[in-house]
Order: structure tokens, then C-alpha cells, then sequence
């Protein structure tokens, strides 16, 4: 290995061209705070297990969970005589919400591979990464198939490029959008044997393969680590497209997990949100018992305009000793007089 390969293990931004300000600014601070974990597995310790699942939010979608008219139409189904709004998964939630890019480190046999996530594009695949590479399942996997001027896959725990499962247990749909291609060297896109049939292998392309485009979900590239990549795409394979020296993924560690802070973001909303109605309600119950317990006090005014001093200096404006006199109507009714109307 010559000298050049040994910088590039020693800094996986070693061969950086040209990236975007955010990306710089991100592996810029992972330079300086970064700090492998002692043992196997992700530097993430799971925000998602806070222990906070009483304080997350409900959401729900504009229609019914439909319990009244299956009650209704089934004699099977329960009486139900209330409709209820079908609740949504925060998960759902926080994928619409989620904005930012995620940062993950794949540490190899041959160097470590810095790769930047379109969570903000393709959350639900870049979510599935992120939780097999937190698990630790692509921990100590190979890289079994390689094939020059085409990719390099991996993400196979059984080595054999048959197995693998997702995150979520089940194959998930794929997440194509017109502005991410298989365009360049290290685009890092989904493995699939057919439409929506995701699980958990992935590809690094050692060149464009825009006949890719729509048959499978591109949702990250190599911002850091293509010396790497060029020392795996040298790496002779059999005829079985399989590399004759073993490239090993030894571990995965996240940095920047966006998907996870956006969902704490929605937790803490909740939490200030109900922390003020809580406070808006304690106002209200103290300004009820301030206006219950505030005594009463006896207007000494007259009427709505006259005050106390004013009613006052409207008498001491009348002559002493003189006497009111008492105007008395007269008693005398018909049409002479108008006095009695």
C-alpha cells in the first residue's frame, strides 16, 4: 500500500473534491468531537429509547376509524355509537417534518467510508439504515459482490447476497425521486430482488448506472473514503463476481441522526405545549379565587357620572340657610292645562 493510501486511511475527507457547506461544516465537527465507542456498534446511544413514550404526541388523520358503521352493518363487530379519528404513527409524522441531512461512518477493512443520508428526501430508507446500523447488524458483513466500472453491494449479514432483513421487519416500499439518480461515483442506493422489496443490502456505484434510475431507491452518497472506494474496486473478484480479498465492514457508527432529533423536537413541543395550558389554567383558577375572596366595596356615588367629590362641590355651590323649596304639581286635569302631562 503506497503512501497516498495510508493519508487516506488516516482521513476518510483525505480525497474531497468539492462538497456542499453543509457537509463540510459537519465533517468539520466530527473531526474534532467524534470519539469511537469502546465496543462494537453504533456512536448513536438510541434517542429513540429515551424512555419518554408516555410524553410523545398524538397525531390523527381526518378520517374515522369507522367502529360505528361496522357496528352498525356487522353482527360480528362491537357496538360502537362514538366516532373516533383513526390516530397516526409519530413516525409518519416525523418523516413529513424531518428536514435535514443524516451523517453515518462506515468503518472498513480498507478505510472508513463518510457518507451524507437524503433523510429530508427518502426518510423511511434512510430510518431503515440508520436502525440496522445502530443495532450493530452490519457489524463484522462483507462486501460479497463487486463488479469494475458498475458497484460494490454489501449489507448481507449471511455473505451470500440472499439474505438480510429491514428495520421494520418486513420488505418496505421504494422512495423514488426525480432529483436523486445514480448519477457519479458513490451514490449509495438499495439492493432489491424487484419492486418494493427492500430489506437491508445496499450498493456503492463505482461509476453513473442511469438504467438504475426508478428500479431502486438512492438515498445517500460518499461524501468521504473514494480513495477507499478505489482500492475496493481494484480488488480482484472470482467468476462469481465475488472479491478474492475480503472486504470487511467492521462497523457502522451515526453522527448526525436526523430523524431522531426531529422526533425529539415534536416531544419537546408537546411538553411546552401542555406545560403552558397547564400554567393558562393555574392563572385562570387564581383569578377566580382573587376575584371570589376580594371584598366588596359600597359606591357612595350617585348615579353613573357623579362621584363622591363631585357631588361634594355641588353642594357647597348652595347658599346657607336657604331652603329648598318643594315644586308641587297641580292637581287640575283636562286640556287647559299642560302640567299634568
Amino acid at each position: 500500500i503506497n503512501a497516498e493510501y495510508g493519508e487516506a486511511r488516516k482521513s476518510a475527507t483525505y480525497t474531497i473534491k468539492s462538497t456542499s457547506a453543509e457537509a463540510t461544516a459537519t465533517l468539520a465537527e466530527l473531526a474534532q468531537s467524534y470519539v469511537p465507542p469502546s465496543s462494537g456498534g453504533s456512536s448513536d446511544k438510541g434517542k429513540e429509547e429515551t424512555g419518554v413514550e408516555e410524553e410523545i404526541p398524538k397525531y390523527f388523520h381526518n378520517t374515522t376509524t369507522g367502529d360505528v358503521s361496522r357496528g352498525f352493518t356487522s353482527t360480528a363487530a362491537p357496538r360502537a355509537t362514538k366516532s373516533q379519528l383513526q390516530q397516526r404513527d409519530i413516525t409518519e409524522v416525523v418523516y413529513e417534518k424531518v428536514k435535514k441531512k443524516s451523517y453515518v461512518r462506515l468503518v472498513t477493512s480498507l478505510g472508513d467510508l463518510n457518507v451524507e443520508l437524503h433523510t429530508d428526501m427518502v426518510p423511511k430508507t434512510c430510518h431503515n439504515f440508520m436502525l440496522l446500523c445502530k443495532k450493530g447488524y452490519y457489524n463484522d458483513t462483507v462486501f460479497h459482490r463487486s463488479i469494475r466500472n458498475f458497484m460494490v453491494q454489501g449489507g448481507d449479514p449471511t455473505g451470500t447476497g440472499k439474505g438480510g432483513e429491514s428495520a421494520f421487519g418486513s420488505t418496505f416500499p421504494d422512495e423514488f425521486k426525480p432529483n436523486l439518480t445514480h448519477s457519479g461515483r458513490g451514490v449509495l442506493s438499495m439492493a432489491n430482488r424487484g419492486p418494493n422489496t427492500n430489506t437491508s443490502q445496499f450498493f456503492f456505484t463505482y461509476r453513473s448506472c442511469n438504467h438504475l434510475d426508478n428500479k431502486h431507491t438512492v438515498f445517500g452518497r460518499l461524501v468521504g473514503g473514494l480513495k477507499v472506494l478505489d482500492e475496493m474496486e481494484s480488488i480482484a473478484t472470482d467468476n462469481k463476481d465475488r472479491p478474492t480479498k475480503e472486504i470487511k465492514l467492521v462497523s457502522a457508527h451515526i453522527f448526525v441522526d436526523s430523524i431522531a432529533d426531529t422526533k425529539e423536537e415534536l416531544i419537546n413541543a408537546e411538553k411546552e405545549k401542555k406545560k403552558a395550558a397547564k400554567e393558562a389554567e393555574k392563572s385562570k383558577e387564581l383569578e377566580g379565587i382573587t376575584l371570589e375572596t376580594q371584598p366588596k366595596v359600597t359606591s357612595e356615588s350617585v348615579g353613573k357620572y357623579i362621584g363622591k367629590q363631585k357631588l361634594k362641590h355641588l353642594n357647597s355651590l348652595e347658599p346657607q340657610g336657604a331652603k329648598r323649596t318643594k315644586v308641587l304639581k297641580s292637581s287640575v286635569t283636562g286640556f287647559r292645562d299642560f302640567s299634568a302631562w
